[in-house]
């Protein structure tokens, strides 16, 4: 049976990431019945991926290495010592996987393009033929069913013009198919993990932020992020001028997106709150969208940390975007650190926003914890940061671009039926969407929902160690069963996507 996809392809991010499809979607007269699903008759359900985390492939078919290869293979990096060079195998299974995808019922899916299986020596080299061709495989069974280091990274500006390059190349080979683009995915957590903690690639910190080689945990993130921000711009002003007018896609950008609560009502607490937002996510948005840096980090930092957008580049930024992928799992609390004392922690210093942040504080949690020390169940925050989103940046259409439950895998026994009944991941993904409906209710334009994940996966420093698979994957046979949530899953897009009075027709702007 072939899968009836009016598929959203996302692609990009350091990857490019994609949704799949075409652009014909489903749309209601405005005579017709309406459904009693807050969900839009248009709207997207369906997972998500990542190419490290899902494809393996290590150094198949002349792909080139990435930051991630070199970063697992080295000792103490991943919690089990653990990396991707399998992962679940999805170059090889993609088209099992596809099949997993048709059965739930998704009429999207959003994975990534690997930078260094297209262009595995970079702008200077060739296209990897053999990478183009596994991607053009994989979209095309989408679609037929319809579903640093050469000159110092992102430290440098020369990676906007390789950037650039990256995103044409795709654009190029992929568009005709490709309707919705997304340049980056979680930029701020790379650059934050990247270059002020260490704990991710290129691993550069210094001071109380972590041990590292070298690096500079206090300037070097606003500087990798200012060249990440104009490369967006760059790629944007790549597809505008090119492909968009012939092609007909959307370009957007992935941010990860924490609610964050101020842990009283005093003015404090609340600006706070409001400079927590600042210092993570309107960082990047911020210039993408209303070309300046948020005022809150230029009242701080001041030019020396915070360097102004020269001419030519306040240009570039006019490309702006289509769309805002949000990534959102979890909400934490903030305390004022600048009239109240405050312990060393996540944000309370002065390049983070002086806004110390943490799922729990006085004693009091903000949510449900769970297996993995920085998720708890707040699914109120799924309405408030959509609802943030929505008046900051008047609206712009957004999709939900990962949302999920991780569990933990110690002592797991495929044999048991605790492994397949996964009730806690269902009434999680059931509690985070009624969240989002009521916000899309409220007039947020929402226009899909992405589960992460399809399959349980490489989770980046966990290793293996945690599972957020819709699939239980077997690490050693690569065998994926479906678990309770899957089954769920395919029961409330069902539900909700049962419009009355349809037809098929170009997708009309709200």
């Amino acid at each position: 049976m072939e899968l009836p996809l009016h598929h959203a392809l996302f692609a990009l991010s350091i990857c490019f990431s994609i949704f799949v499809g075409s652009c014909d979607f489903v749309f209601v007269k405005e005579n017709n019945i309406s459904s009693p699903s807050p969900f839009p008759c248009n709207f997207l359900f369906g997972t998500a991926s990542s190419s490290y985390q899902f494809e393996g492939a290590f150094l198949t078919d002349g792909k080139g290495l990435n930051n991630w290869d070199v970063f697992t293979h080295k000792p103490g990096t991943i919690m089990d010592g653990t990396n991707g060079d399998i992962a679940v195998d999805h170059y090889h299974r993609y088209q099992e996987d596809v099949d997993l995808m048709e059965y739930i019922g998704v009429n999207s899916y959003r994975f990534s393009l690997s930078w260094a299986r297209i262009l595995p020596k970079g702008r200077f080299g060739k296209v990897n033929t053999a990478g183009i061709d596994y991607y053009i495989r994989l979209i095309d069974a989408l679609v037929t069913r319809e579903v640093e280091e050469r000159y110092g990274g992102w430290l440098s500006p020369e990676i906007q013009e390789d950037f650039r390059y990256y995103a044409d190349i795709c654009f190029k080979y992929f568009g005709d198919r490709v309707k919705y683009w997304a340049t980056f995915n979680e930029p701020n957590v790379a650059i934050i993990r990247g270059y002020r903690t260490g704990m991710y690639p290129p691993s550069r910190c210094s001071g109380l932020f972590g041990n590292c080689s070298y690096g500079d945990s206090e300037r070097e993130p606003f500087i990798a992020a200012a060249n990440l921000i104009l490369s967006h711009a760059a790629a944007v002003d790549v597809y505008r001028t090119k492909y968009q007018k012939n092609q007909g896609g959307k370009i957007g950008i992935v941010m990860n997106a924490i609610w964050f609560e101020p842990i009283s009502n005093s003015s404090e607490d609340k600006l706070a709150a409001e400079r927590a937002q600042s210092f993570y996510m309107n960082w990047f948005l911020d210039p993408i969208i209303l070309r300046k840096y948020p005022a809150e980090m230029h009242e701080i930092l001041g030019p020396d940390f915070l360097q102004e957008f020269s001419r030519n580049d306040l240009e570039i930024l006019k490309s702006g975007l289509d769309f805002i992928g949000v990534n959102h799992y979890t909400s934490f609390y903030v305390k004022d650190c600048i009239f109240s004392a405050c312990e060393a922690g996540l944000g309370s210093s002065k390049t983070e926003g002086f806004a110390l942040a943490s799922a729990k504080m006085n004693g009091i949690s903000i949510g449900e914890p769970t297996a993995l020390d920085w998720l708890h169940i707040h699914p109120q925050g799924m309405e408030k940061i959509v609802t943030y989103i929505k008046d900051r940046y008047n609206n712009t259409p957004m999709f939900i671009t990962e949302n999920g439950l991780g569990t933990s895998d110690e002592n797991s026994d495929p044999t048991t039926k605790d492994i397949f009944n996964d009730v806690k991941r269902g009434e999680y993904l059931s509690s985070y969407l009624d969240s989002l409906a009521t916000a899309i209710r409220k007039g947020a334009d929402v226009r899909g929902y992405f589960v992460w994940s399809l399959l349980d996966n490489f989770e980046w420093t966990y290793g293996y160690t945690v599972r957020f698979g819709l699939h239980y994957v077997d690490y050693v046979t690569l065998n994926r069963t479906p678990r309770l949530s899957a089954f769920w899953y395919k029961n409330f897009i069902t539900e909700h996507k049962a419009c009355l009075g349809i037809k098929t027709g170009h997708t009309q702007e709200r």
